[in-house]
């Protein structure tokens, strides 16, 4: 089998092709959590802890060499990609949450019972019989 002949067969299965939507989708879902934190959550918390934009929040070194200038930490940035994380992590927990209650349901849900084997049908037969010539 040629190369490009099984990467093609590879491309086209199922879990590839899942696989490559669930990223582009988790990309976009990225940018709107990051929108969603920076621009709707990070402002009001700012205001209430004092007016603090937490992207402005840095450490500045001083300079030791003359002329390279102060170099800065800016540890605002990482307290805001943890509050990204956790807005994704508690979304994510949440599908999961309600595809689980939706499988549960499924579950529960009473299927028809399955048909008598031969020997269950055999032996209702001869109940049937029996009775018959009880009677």
């Amino acid at each position: 089998m040629s190369f490009a002949k099984e990467f093609r067969e590879f491309a086209i299965k199922g879990n590839v092709v899942d696989m490559a939507v669930g990223i582009i989708i988790g990309a976009a879902f990225g940018k709107v959590v990051s929108s969603l934190v920076g621009d709707i959550f990070m402002p009001p918390l700012g205001w209430m802890i004092g007016g603090v934009d937490f992207s402005d929040l840095a450490i500045m070194l001083p300079e030791i060499i003359q002329g390279k200038g102060a170099v800065a930490i800016p540890y605002g940035k990482f307290i805001q990609t943890i509050i990204d994380f956790m807005i994704v992590a508690f979304a994510i927990f949440m599908v999961v949450k309600v595809i689980n209650r939706l499988k549960k349901k499924e579950e529960a849900a009473p299927s028809a019972p399955p048909a008598p084997s031969n020997e269950e049908l055999l032996l209702t037969e001869i109940r049937d019989l029996l009775k018959q010539q009880q009677k």
